[in-house]
């Protein structure tokens, strides 16, 4: 596995993965599928703002994606930032999204962040299980804040103090 800096020519495999989990998961609380265009702005955007976009390669292919941004848009909250991780179907369960998120904190810590947060739904135990493991405490639940797949969706919010 290589874990490094995205590159355009990944944007069509880091589509696919995001749309999956658009219409298979509530990892994504967005129920309408993006096309190309809305992830070269958000790979852009990224960059722009100097925030790392990581890429998973396996035997040549993307097997997922990772990302931070700011976690609120006022400058008080510079030095926190949320974070997202995302893993392609059939590449699940083989230490790809624990790469991914171990070099995001890597990445944060060399740029100065002073905390990470994770936005969860609550029944990812996967998810929770694997914060939990690199050190992210849960600081808050927030009950029925999101709906989809006509359920009413919680919340978990994580975070890692660096």
């Amino acid at each position: 596995m290589l874990i490094r800096d995205t590159v355009t020519e990944d944007l069509p495999a880091i589509l696919d993965i995001h749309n999956d989990a658009i219409r298979n998961t509530t990892a994504i609380w967005d129920e309408t599928e993006v096309g190309l265009d809305e992830r070269m702005e958000w790979l852009n955007g990224r960059l722009r703002s100097g925030h790392p976009v990581l890429t998973a390669v396996v035997d040549g292919h993307v097997a997922g994606y990772a990302s931070y941004a700011q976690w609120r848009p006022k400058s008080g909250y510079r030095l926190t930032v949320e974070h997202s991780v995302y893993v392609a179907p059939g590449f699940h369960r083989r230490g790809i999204a624990s790469a991914l998120l171990t070099e995001l904190i890597e990445r944060a810590r060399s740029a100065g962040i002073h905390a990470l947060v994770g936005v969860i739904e609550s029944r990812n135990t996967t998810s929770i299980a694997l914060h939990e493991k690199l050190g992210f405490v849960t600081v808050g639940q927030m009950p029925e804040v999101g709906i989809k797949f006509g359920r009413w969706l919680d919340l978990t919010l994580m975070q890692r103090t660096l």
